[in-house]
């Protein structure tokens, strides 16, 4: 039996029996039992839900040896507790009434109708607008990965294959999906799961029979055919995330219709350290929307394109016809200001129709959601009509939306304006509709203006001024009179029930009435309700169609908003090229110049493949080369999406991907230390970057011993430019780098200048020729606050170091001179008078007009071993 699941004896009620019967059937989901006005948790769900969802816990049956742990939530307002379980990773299975309790006997019947898991909520309960929420499948088939990727709450669906783990595992983390179904019983799916886990930051990993991983059910997708026939293992990825959507939701699908294809050549590969060093969708630290490249250009209008401009950033093209296309519709929209308000005023009157439409295919969606639907569709017409008669691109787009007047008119001649939130209770269907629902409307107003009536008639009969016919559920219509008045109440009056202060009553014509209007409002919301549904099923079965205009809405809002963001912050049109170019003028960087208060300085950069295609960058720290080189890559991945760029003039040669080797951090859980983590980013770029890559190499080298680091950061330098003759900027404090540039053509060395000023620095932020003589550590340390005995010692150390004041030994005099002492097991200095004659005969035989630095670098490390 599944966890949470339990046993029950002889004496549990048949409401028992029943709940763990069901258990038994979801035994890895938070059970939601509906027991009328509550969905119940019991056993270990209630103690688990409890938790999370901070509500009482509680017990049936107290009195026994082992009583039963319970909670509940209120069924009318349970979405906020699903969200929060599902938040939490955990999955919810929604178990409701499905007959009449006053038409059951015994026992009603209940069923499991719907299970939400952290990846798929169809329902879209308690998710961001702006954010997606992925489900991503994975299956090994024929040496291949499969890599499917669905978006339940709008439909969105995608598959991709990869020849090595390394790509599936960075293109998991460039997706962020929520949860991970693996094939069950796969030899290492354990280990995989573990290691899969970590990759998509602690994501739910789910796992399914390898049976379940079939592409037949594409058949029936469009694209589908296609998918099995080129990517046969992406074809059973996407085939297992069917079945599970397909479980989980009690029913085919409905609203994933099409199947694309992912990862292919025309977009750029970004890996995780890239995606989290450019802070493309979120900051590193905070991990917040606000401060990231996201939140930068992010002006859209509409939910759908706020999650497509997303998708942009995280998938860059690399094909310039595509991108000129976007390129120009930005354009179009810069250079017309009452375009961008005209569309930018019919965007805001689209509400989220990919949500609203998956809602409908999944029999979800409420009235409120059909009324957003046909005022959703009124400006996408409207939308349509603003740029149907432009120029392409924009035209081809308008083209792409199909306004569907006709369900457009029948949604907004059907519900109201403003509907409630129940669509059992009446009140959604606007007069006109249905004769016989206006008929019936009509008899039932009519009893109720007949009872008001009733009521002046027996105040007047009876002399009792306060008398009131009151309603409520359990006895329906009644009169009720104070017991100050109780000896004026007539016989003809029933008495039905006595209260502290007053007596109810019950006439037969007051019955009479009360089954005329309860029995026609009965009536009158079923009729609505069944209006109602058949609406929604015509808008499930338009899902195909919806979905298309909602995507071409959402592309055109993508596009005003980085035409907004080029006219109020000044950004050029860069020009895109398939050559080893890469040139910004005035390049700035588009999140921080947004955040600081100080005017921001640009700068230039220029690479190639062919001449300049390696910039050694050094400077102090603070001084701006992390901000320099990010800009530039910032600046090439936003030309690749189509915007407009912060910069005077920009060309860029087409990337194919980012690399970035930034900053120090560990991974201490997989056993890594700073230097290891380092080292293995490292190896990464070396193995995968090629001559259209752009590298960023911000520091390496500096987690182990001087010498080591220099001879790293050397070699590395000297391989990305003979070897992989990738573009790269090459950030570092080691000084010795910068004499490559006098060995290597294709080398030049770039300081960010500071001005010293009254013994302190001041950082210009100015990219020019030329290598710094100092990295001024010393006095980044005074800016830091470093106390200043420290600071006046490390100076004292520094001038002793670099005027070579060594003594017989090799330390520095200094250390002497303030009370230490030779040892006397010291090793002789390596130019000591008493050296060895191995390193004397060494040093005498090695020409050194003929050695690289790098070989000269290796033998002095190999001869002070020897000393």
């Amino acid at each position: 039996m599944g966890r949470g699941a339990h046993n029950y004896n002889d004496k549990a009620t048949p409401m028992v029996r029943q709940y763990s019967q069901i258990k038994e059937s979801c035994p890895d989901a938070i059970l939601m039992f509906r027991l009328g006005d509550f969905y119940e948790m019991f056993y270990n769900d209630a103690v688990i839900a409890s938790n999370i969802l901070n509500i009482t816990l509680t017990s049936r049956n107290k009195n026994d040896a082992n009583p039963m742990p319970l909670c509940g939530v209120p069924y009318h307002s349970v979405e906020p507790y699903i969200s929060k379980l599902l938040e939490s990773g955990r999955k919810v299975a929604i178990c409701d009434q499905v007959e009449d309790p006053k038409l059951a006997k015994g026992v009603v019947r209940r069923e499991v109708t719907r299970i939400l898991t952290p990846g798929v909520n169809a329902e879209g309960l308690g998710l961001s607008s702006s954010q997606a929420n992925y489900l991503a499948a994975v299956c090994l088939h024929d040496g291949l990965y499969g890599l499917a990727v669905v978006e339940a709450s709008t439909g969105y669906f995608s598959a991709s294959e990869y020849s090595g783990r390394a790509e599936l595992v960075s293109e998991l983390a460039r997706v962020a999906p929520r949860e991970v179904l693996l094939a069950r019983g796969r030899k290492g799916s354990r280990l995989e799961a573990r290691d899969l886990s970590e990759a998509v930051g602690g994501a739910l990993v789910s796992e399914l029979d390898e049976s379940e991983f079939d592409s037949a059910g594409l058949r029936d997708i469009e694209g589908g055919d296609a998918v099995a026939a080129e990517m046969p293992a992406a074809a059973r990825a996407a085939g297992g995330a069917l079945a599970y959507l397909t479980a989980a939701q009690m029913g085919r699908p409905a609203q994933v219709v099409r199947i694309e294809f992912g990862g292919g050549s025309t977009m750029m590969r970004l890996d995780e350290q890239t995606k989290r060093n450019l802070e493309l969708v979120s900051t590193m630290r905070e991990g917040s929307r606000e401060g990231s490249l996201l939140w930068a250009l992010d002006c859209t209008k509409t939910a759908a394109g706020a999650r497509l401009l997303g998708r942009w950033l995280l998938y860059p093209l690399t094909n310039c016809g595509l991108i000129e296309a976007r390129q120009d519709s930005v354009e179009a929209f810069v250079e017309g200001a009452e375009l961008r308000d005209a569309v930018s005023s019919a965007l805001a009157e689209i509400y989220d129709v990919e949500r609203i439409t998956s809602r409908a295919a999944t029999a979800r969606a409420n009235a409120r959601d059909l009324a957003a639907l046909a005022q959703s569709l009124a400006a996408i017409s409207k939308l349509k009509g603003i740029l149907g008669p432009l120029e392409a691109p924009l035209s081809e787009l308008a083209s792409r939306i199909d306004p569907m007047e006709g369900l457009r008119e029948r949604l907004a001649a059907t519900i109201v304006g403003e509907p409630p939130l129940s669509v059992r209770d009446g009140g959604i269907v606007r007069p006109g509709v249905s004769e016989e629902l206006d008929e019936l409307r009509d008899a039932v107003s009519g009893g109720k203006r007949r009872i008001a009536a009733m009521e002046s008639a027996e105040r007047e009969a009876t002399g009792i001024g306060s008398l009131k016919i009151r309603y409520n559920k359990v006895f329906g219509y009644y009169l009720e009179v104070t017991n100050a008045h109780r000896n004026k109440v007539p016989d003809r009056y029933i008495r039905k029930q006595t209260l502290a202060n007053a007596e109810r009553y019950i006439t037969p014509e007051l019955k009479e009435y009360e089954q005329r209007v309860l029995g026609g409002e009965g009536r009158a919301k079923a009729m609505e309700y069944e209006i109602f549904s058949e609406l929604r099923r015509e808008v499930a079965c338009a899902v195909a169609r919806l979905q298309r205009s909602a995507q071409a809405a959402a592309e055109i809002d993508c596009l005003l908003s980085l035409a907004r963001v080029a006219v109020e912050h000044d950004y050029a049109r860069p020009k895109v090229e398939d050559t080893p170019a890469l040139e910004i003028a005035d390049g700035r960087h588009p999140i921080v110049e947004r955040l600081i208060e100080e005017r921001f300085v640009p700068n230039d950069v220029t690479m190639d493949g062919d001449g300049r295609r390696m910039i050694m960058v050094t400077g102090p720290n603070m001084a701006g080369k992390s901000t320099v080189m990010r800009q530039t890559a910032l600046i090439a991945l936003m030309a690749q999406i189509g915007s407009f760029v912060p910069a005077k003039e920009a060309r860029i040669g087409v990337v194919d991907r980012i690399f970035t080797r930034v900053g120090a951090s560990d991974a201490l859980a997989r056993g890594q230390s700073t230097f290891m983590v380092e080292m293995a980013e490292a190896s990464v770029i070396l193995r995968e970057a090629g001559p259209r890559s752009l590298v960023l190499i911000d520091e390496i080298g500096r987690g182990t011993s001087t010498f080591d680091g220099l001879a790293i950061a050397w070699a590395v330098a000297e391989d990305l430019h003979d070897r992989v003759r990738a573009r790269t900027m090459f950030a570092t404090h080691y000084h010795e780098l910068t004499e490559l540039a006098r060995t290597k053509d294709g080398i030049a060395n770039f300081q960010v200048a500071v001005k010293e000023w009254e013994g302190s620095i001041v950082f210009l932020r100015k990219l020019t020729e030329g290598a710094t003589p100092h990295s001024y550590g010393i006095h980044v340390a005074h800016l830091a606050g470093l106390p200043d005995g420290v600071i006046r010692r490390a100076d004292e150390v520094l001038s002793n170091l670099e005027d070579g004041e060594y003594d017989e030994i090799g330390s520095p005099r200094i250390a002497i001179a303030r009370g230490g002492t030779a040892r006397d097991d010291a090793q002789y200095g390596l130019f000591a008078e008493e050296a060895p004659s191995e390193v004397v005969r060494a040093l005498s035989d090695l020409d050194a007009d003929s050695i690289t630095p790098l070989q000269a670098l290796n033998i002095i490390h190999e001869l002070k071993g020897k000393v």
